[in-house]
């Protein structure tokens, strides 16, 4: 079941690559779940949460989002530049490097989200919640704000992902 809802997950986030044939489908989809499992087992977190956070950002690969504080959201996860200098000195990179490659690679810019949502869980002391809600803010009202973002696409995913999936009986046949 958790496969199958994965798999279903990533269907929902590759909806942003545009048309292709199914091979080609096929081949996004594992390149996407390969992203998000190195970066999960990286960085010890739940590979769903990646999932979630996609589609909460609702960023898209090669653009920037421009915030009222003059900061910009970069790709799929939304990284803000306020992150860059930091993930370029993790990384060994310049900031110049580090912005193009989390604006333009898939894997990069999962990976920078990544990294970032480990520190906010290591300050969250391990809490989940708290530290998908540091991930967006450290302002009590925008972390809320995002947490309740969070919890309903959370919940409209795994009501998709249920419809989508028959259940199947013991004798292997869908009902």
């Amino acid at each position: 079941m958790r496969r199958a809802a994965t798999a279903f997950f990533l269907g929902i986030c590759l909806a942003g690559f545009g048309p292709a044939r199914a091979a080609d489908d096929d081949a996004r989809g594992a390149f996407v779940k390969a992203c998000i499992d190195a970066a999960a087992n990286a960085h010890s977190i739940p590979p769903e949460i990646f999932l979630i956070i996609l589609s909460v950002e609702g960023g898209k690969l090669g653009e920037v989002s421009q915030n009222k504080n003059g900061t910009v959201d970069i790709g799929p996860m939304q990284v803000n530049t306020i992150w860059v200098q930091k993930i370029a000195a993790h990384w060994r990179a310049s900031p110049e490097q580090t912005y193009l490659a989390l604006r333009d690679e898939f894997c990069a810019n999962i990976e920078g989200g990544a990294w970032i949502l480990r520190q906010a869980l290591d300050e969250a002391k391990g809490d989940l919640w708290e530290g998908l809600g540091l991930y967006h803010s450290h302002n009590e009202q925008h972390k809320a704000d995002y947490l309740r973002k969070v919890l309903a696409h959370g919940q409209r995913l795994q009501k998709r992902a249920l419809a989508e999936i028959a259940p199947i009986d013991a004798g292997g046949a869908r009902q």
